[in-house]
């Protein structure tokens, strides 16, 4: 399906028919509606289940411009009011999960509930090589802007961004680096308390990207948490962890209906 959004065409997927609680799935980063499918699948049995393309992935097209998390936040929630959703739940992994604070927290909207699975939101902790790499850039694009000029000294930051960069960084076209950019080093630690629905976070105990350790600072800072996790499981817990994901989300959907 697809709907038009702030000018974009966005792919969209419905399946279900249960309007006493809309299930909506915003993939990470990278991803698309296909990373939730088996989610999509076992969920529409009992539920109206939505799952959404962000701008820039999946089916949807991309923004013309650099894009902040507040944009996707604001985007998933004219996508509720344009379809007049009511009693929805919000499920988010990894970046899909930034979106989701963010639109709590920044933009007030009141899910009934939230999953956040291997969340994204709180600035990580960097270590010297980390700090040595981004000065080292700086130093780089300083200097090359008196030498060579600004445009020059773009093109060459832009390839030693892309040689010591991430790999969702190295993969992404020019528009969506800068989204990219943008969007990783935001904190929405302060939005965490502002969360007042029944959340269910669920984490990969060996996850690298967002570690398990940010988990349990949001399982704190939220007002109704709880926090489960996998023993083994990286990023994608739910992936490596379907079947027994699925029953647990399935009995917090259950629960207090």
């Amino acid at each position: 399906m697809e709907i038009i959004i702030d000018n974009l065409k966005i792919n969209y997927e419905k399946q279900g028919e249960n309007n006493n609680l809309n299930v909506i799935l915003l993939h990470g980063w990278g991803a698309s509606i296909e990373s939730f499918r088996p989610v999509i699948n076992n969920l529409a049995t009992n539920y109206t289940v939505y799952a959404i393309d962000f701008p820039g992935f999946g089916k949807s097209q991309r923004p013309p411009e650099t894009y902040h998390v507040v944009d996707y936040s604001k985007l998933v929630l004219q996508f509720i009011k344009e379809l007049n959703l009511e009693n929805v739940v919000l499920v988010g992994h990894s970046f899909g999960g930034r979106v989701i604070i963010k639109l709590i927290g920044e933009l007030g909207y009141k899910p009934k509930k939230v999953i956040l699975v291997d969340s994204a939101g709180i600035k990580p902790k960097r270590k010297l090589k980390y700090y040595i790499k981004v000065y080292t850039f700086k130093i780089i694009k300083k200097i090359a802007s008196l030498i060579l000029g600004k445009e020059k000294a773009e093109k060459l930051a832009n390839k030693y961004r892309g040689k010591v960069g991430s790999t969702d960084y190295k993969n992404a076209d020019d528009v969506m680096k800068e989204v990219f950019k943008n969007v990783v080093e935001e904190d929405l630690t302060h939005y965490l308390s502002s969360i007042e629905a029944p959340t269910l976070l669920v984490w990969g105990e060996e996850d690298r990207e967002t570690p398990l350790e940010d988990g349990k600072k949001m399982e704190s800072l939220i007002k109704n948490a709880g926090l489960v996790t996998f023993k083994g499981a990286g990023h994608f817990s739910y992936l490596n962890n379907i079947n027994q994901f699925l029953v647990i989300i399935n009995n917090f959907l259950k629960g207090g209906k």
